[in-house]
């Protein structure tokens, strides 16, 4: 059995809390911003908590962190 490796596109996108919740940056904030509101894109630059359905798929993605 081979060891698993941590994927190295979700290690890029998500962090991990002192509590094992799972932090994710939002879409959308990269292009076409003229159109988009001030405040939008304000509201865009924080990170947000990933839905609890999406918990258990990520946190597989990511072995080498607590889950």
């Amino acid at each position: 059995m081979h060891a698993s490796k941590t994927h190295s596109g979700a290690k890029k996108r998500f962090r991990f809390t002192a509590k094992g919740k799972i932090l994710r940056s939002h879409a959308n904030k990269n292009h076409i911003l003229n159109k988009k509101s001030r405040k939008r894109k304000r509201n865009l630059r924080k990170t947000g908590l990933i839905d609890k359905s999406d918990k258990l798929r990520i946190s597989k993605l990511i072995f080498n962190k607590m889950r």
